[in-house]
C-alpha cells in the first residue's frame, strides 16, 4: 500500500458526513422531557382500597447514596421512580447482569417502561460487585439493544466514561448518536483507553492529528491487524483518492457504529432497516431522508425509545408524495389528527378506523393510544366507532377514566373493571381474564416470588416477575396469575393493570 499524503490533510477534515457542528451532550437529555417511556409511581386516590398489605414486601432502609461509584449511578431518582436505594443491593451482581442480558426483545409496553425504570434508576449496586463497572455495562447494553441510545450516553456520561471498561461503549453510541466529539477527544489524547486500532486512527484523524492517524494506519496494515473492509474504508477516509477498490468492500455481517460511519463517511450510507434497532437512531440525524426518518422512528417507537409525539411530529411534518407502505400510513394518521383537531364526530368516526389499523399493524397500538386515547374518548361517537374509541383509550395513560365510560353490557366490562383495579371475574370469558381476575383479588406475592422478597432482592424480584409476564402466553394462566400478583403486591400497580389491559387489547381484534 503506497503511503498516505499529508496534502489530504485539509480534504480528510472536510469530509461532509462528519461535519464539526458541535453535537449536544448527551447529558443534556436530562434537561429534556424523557425520551423513553418509564413507569411512574401510581399515587391512589385518598379513598381508595389497598392494593397490597405490604407484608411481602422486605423492610429496606432508605438513605443517600454515599459515594458515587458507576454501578451505582442512574438518571432516575427515588423520587421518579418511588424504588429504594437497596434495589439490587442484596442480589448477586452476576444475577443481576444474567438477567439484563435476557431482557424479552420485544416486551409489552408496560413493562417495556418498567425495564427502562430499572435500568435508569439511582441505586446502590450488588454487594459483591466487582471491578469494571459490570452493572452498568449490562445497563447500557440493554439500552442499546432497546434503541435507547441517548439515555444509555446520558448514563455514561454520568457515570465517567473515559475508563478503559466502558469507553467502547461510549464511543459506539455517541457514532450512532452524531456525538462522536467527545470520546473521539478523550481517545486522541489517551489512546489507551481502546485496544480497538481502527477507532484510534479514527479518532486521531477526527481530532486534527492526522499524520498520526496516518502512521497507525500504516503499522497495522503491515501487521495485518485489521479486518480487510474496515481497512479498505479507513484508506479511503484517510486519502480519498484510494476510492479505487473500496466500492465493492461488501459490508460485514457484523456491522460496528465505526464501520457504519465509515461506510457514509466515503459516500456509501448503509440502510439501517437490516441492522440492529440502536442504528436506527442514526437516520434520526437529520442526514437521511423523510422515508428512512419515518421508518427508524417506528422501530424505535415499538420499544418505547422514541416519545409518541415526536413519531407524530414526523408522521405530520410534510405531505406524503406517494402513496402505498408507509405513505398510506402517514395519510391515515394525518386524516385522523386533522379530524380529531377539529373536534369532528363525523369525520373522526371516518379516519379513525384507518388509522388505527395502521398502528396496530405495525405494532404501534399503544404510542398512538398515549398520543390520541385521551383526546378521543371526549368525542361524541356511537356504535363502532364508539367502540374503538374505548379500546384506543383503556391502553392510553387514561385508562381509568376511559373505564367510567364502558357500560355494563359492554364487551369492554371486564376491561374496564380492569381499568379500575377490580376486574369482575364473573364477567371473565376465557382462562386468560380468569387468571388476571384471580390476581388483583389478592394482595400476597406468589410464592415462587416470596423468598426474594424476603431476603431483600426487591429488584431482582420486580425483573423475574415482569419477564414472566413478557414470556407467558394465553395458555400460560399461572405464569400470568404470579406475575401480575408479584407486581401489585411490591407496589407496581399502574403497570400490572397496563400490563394486562395490553395483554387482553393488544391481541384481540378492534
Amino acid at each position: 500500500m503506497r503511503p498516505i499524503k499529508p496534502a489530504f490533510a485539509a480534504t480528510l477534515m472536510a469530509l461532509p458526513a462528519f461535519a464539526q457542528d458541535e453535537p449536544l451532550s448527551a447529558i443534556d437529555w436530562l434537561n429534556t422531557p424523557t425520551p423513553v417511556t418509564v413507569a411512574q409511581p401510581r399515587i391512589a386516590p385518598p379513598d381508595a382500597p389497598p392494593v397490597s398489605d405490604g407484608a411481602t414486601v422486605p423492610d429496606v432502609a432508605v438513605m443517600p447514596l454515599g459515594e458515587t461509584v458507576p454501578d451505582a449511578v442512574g438518571l432516575l431518582p427515588q423520587s421518579t421512580t418511588g424504588l429504594p436505594p437497596s434495589l439490587w443491593e442484596k442480589s448477586r451482581a452476576s444475577r443481576i447482569v444474567t438477567r439484563f442480558n435476557r431482557l424479552p426483545d420485544r416486551p409489552l409496553p408496560a413493562t417495556q417502561a418498567l425495564y427502562y425504570t430499572l435500568l435508569l434508576a439511582e441505586a446502590e449496586p450488588p454487594n459483591d460487585i466487582t471491578q469494571g463497572a459490570p452493572l452498568l455495562q449490562a445497563r447500557v447494553e440493554a439500552l442499546r439493544r432497546f434503541g435507547a441510545v441517548a439515555p444509555a450516553l446520558a448514563l455514561l456520561e454520568r457515570a465517567g466514561p473515559q475508563r478503559k471498561t466502558v469507553f467502547d461503549q461510549w464511543l459506539d453510541l455517541a457514532l450512532l448518536n452524531g456525538a462522536e466529539d467527545a470520546p473521539c477527544n478523550a481517545l486522541a489524547q489517551a489512546p489507551t483507553l481502546s485496544s480497538d486500532y481502527a477507532a484510534r486512527i479514527f479518532c486521531m484523524a477526527r481530532a486534527g492529528d492526522w499524520t498520526t492517524a496516518a502512521l497507525t494506519f500504516e503499522t497495522t496494515q503491515a501487521l495485518g491487524i485489521l479486518p480487510q473492509t474496515q481497512a479498505g474504508l479507513l484508506a479511503q477516509f484517510l486519502d480519498p483518492e484510494m476510492i479505487e477498490g473500496t466500492l465493492n468492500l461488501a459490508p460485514p455481517k457484523d456491522m460496528s457504529p465505526l464501520t457504519f460511519r465509515l461506510y457514509e463517511a466515503v459516500g456509501r450510507p448503509m440502510p439501517t432497516r437490516n441492522l440492529p434497532r440502536a442504528f436506527a437512531v442514526a437516520d434520526l440525524r437529520g442526514t437521511s431522508g423523510w422515508k428512512a426518518e419515518l421508518e427508524a422512528a417506528e422501530r424505535l417507537a415499538r420499544t418505547g425509545a422514541l416519545p409518541a409525539n415526536r413519531l407524530i411530529g414526523l408522521y405530520t411534518d410534510r405531505q406524503p408524495a406517494a402513496s402505498g407502505g408507509i405513505w398510506d400510513r402517514v395519510e391515515a394518521l394525518q386524516a385522523f389528527d386533522h379530524a380529531l383537531t377539529r373536534e369532528k364526530p363525523q369525520e373522526v368516526a371516518k379516519t379513525l378506523p384507518a388509522a388505527w389499523q395502521a398502528m396496530q399493524a405495525q405494532g404501534l397500538s399503544v404510542p398512538f393510544a398515549e398520543l390520541f386515547g385521551e383526546a378521543l374518548a371526549k368525542i361524541a361517537l356511537e356504535g363502532a366507532a364508539r367502540d374503538m374509541a374505548l379500546r384506543v383509550a383503556l391502553l392510553s395513560p387514561g385508562y381509568e377514566a376511559a373505564a367510567q365510560n364502558v357500560t355494563a353490557d359492554s364487551p369492554l366490562a371486564f376491561h374496564a373493571g380492569l381499568a379500575q383495579g377490580t376486574p369482575d371475574e364473573a364477567l371473565a370469558q376465557s382462562p386468560e381474564e380468569r387468571a388476571i381476575a384471580r390476581a388483583f383479588a389478592t394482595t400476597a406475592a406468589a410464592p415462587r416470588d416470596v423468598a426474594l422478597l424476603e431476603a431483600g432482592k426487591l429488584g431482582e424480584a420486580i425483573l423475574a416477575a415482569a419477564t414472566r409476564l413478557d414470556r407467558t402466553g394465553p395458555a400460560d394462566t399461572d405464569d400470568l396469575h404470579d406475575a401480575l400478583s408479584t407486581l401489585r403486591a411490591v407496589g407496581l400497580e399502574d403497570t400490572a393493570r397496563r400490563a394486562a389491559l395490553q395483554r387482553l387489547l393488544l391481541s384481540s381484534q378492534p
